[in-house]
């Protein structure tokens, strides 16, 4: 009597956590736990679910012979079918990042972006997405003798609230989870603190001519602009990332005259040599090009023609004493106009 008493105990225990674990809330817990191998911090991952929706399921898959890690988070609602909430890829197979950054872009390389906050070494996409560019030192140089890297595609829906703080938070925890798993040897990234990504669609902001001084487009300020103090500078460029734009602009789009304005965009690794091949119907007139850091650098400048007083000479000027800046800022050399 007392044998089938202890059985019916521990089959009543068995099915109680069972039950508990079923509970939808429990088992959200668990996924968002466990979510990329349990890499992703929890508290910011669920900062990320939008209002009425909840974690649905998780993957996770790796084949480190390819050098490639990937994970995703699902979610849905009661009245919504489930979707993709967080898709988070590292490659470092050269091949693999080619192609995400012909994804990124895909014409001439001025489409919309924005730096990454805190120096992180990459920026954001129009698209939102998050991308990551690390040098692995563990790796050492492919076959071509490129020092060999590991990129980061953190695409977070944009029905997640993905301009928060915790999207940082959860994009750097994975890289840096991605850099041990596939041996990149990577110095660990610190998500900044309380500060999330910028929308491009929406930054970087202007600033008058004078304040950029201090900046990575600086540069502008002596440039030599006509009528400097009508110009405004928004500066989508720093020091870390493998691209960033300098943009002036003077006039107002509401006026007779329109909005006069100079797009210098820079693209670091051989990846951007398609941007300003002869093969490119899309690549710029004017361009510049350098050796940073064992690879190509390119830099380039968009500007209608009849912007007053920046003629073609004056065009070419700019966009000289941009790439000079950038090349004694990163320490490359070879130095060379093109078109």
């Amino acid at each position: 009597m007392r044998r089938w008493i202890k059985v019916s105990v521990a089959a009543a225990t068995v099915l109680g956590l069972g039950g508990w674990i079923a509970q939808p809330y429990v088992h959200e817990w668990w996924l968002i736990r466990s979510a990329c191998d349990g890499a992703l911090p929890d508290d910011a991952l669920r900062d990320l679910v939008p209002d009425g929706s909840h974690v649905t399921d998780t993957g996770s898959g790796s084949v480190p012979e390819l050098g490639d890690y990937a994970c995703t988070v699902t979610v849905g609602g009661d009245h919504s079918a489930d979707w993709k909430m967080l898709v988070l890829e590292a490659y470092t197979q050269r091949d693999d990042q080619d192609r995400e950054l012909m994804w990124a872009f895909n014409r001439n390389g001025f489409e919309t972006q924005a730096p990454m906050s805190a120096g992180l070494p990459g920026f954001v996409t129009g698209r939102g997405v998050l991308e990551f560019l690390l040098r692995c030192p563990d790796l050492g140089k492919d076959e071509d003798g490129r020092p060999r890297k590991m990129l980061v595609r953190a695409s977070i829906s944009r029905n997640a609230s993905w301009i928060r703080p915790a999207s940082y938070e959860t994009a750097v925890a994975f890289v840096n989870t991605a850099a041990k798993r596939l041996g990149c040897g990577a110095d660990p990234l610190t998500a900044p603190s309380g500060v999330g990504p910028a929308d491009p669609e929406k930054s970087p902001k202007t600033v008058p001519l004078d304040s950029a001084r201090d900046t990575a487009c600086g540069w502008l300020a002596g440039a030599g602009l006509p009528n400097p103090t009508r110009w405004k500078v928004a500066v989508g460029l720093d020091d870390a990332a493998p691209t960033g734009t300098c943009s002036a602009s003077a006039g107002d789009e509401s006026t007779d005259d329109g909005e006069q304005r100079l797009d210098f965009a820079a693209w670091f690794g051989d990846w951007s040599t398609r941007l300003v091949s002869g093969d490119n119907d899309d690549a710029p007139p004017l361009s510049a090009s350098a050796r940073c850091d064992g690879e190509a650098a390119h830099f380039a400048v968009d500007a209608p023609d009849e912007v007053p007083g920046v003629d073609a000479d004056k065009r070419r000027a700019l966009l000289e004493a941009f790439a000079e800046e950038q090349v004694k800022r990163r320490d490359c050399s070879d130095l060379r106009m093109n078109g």
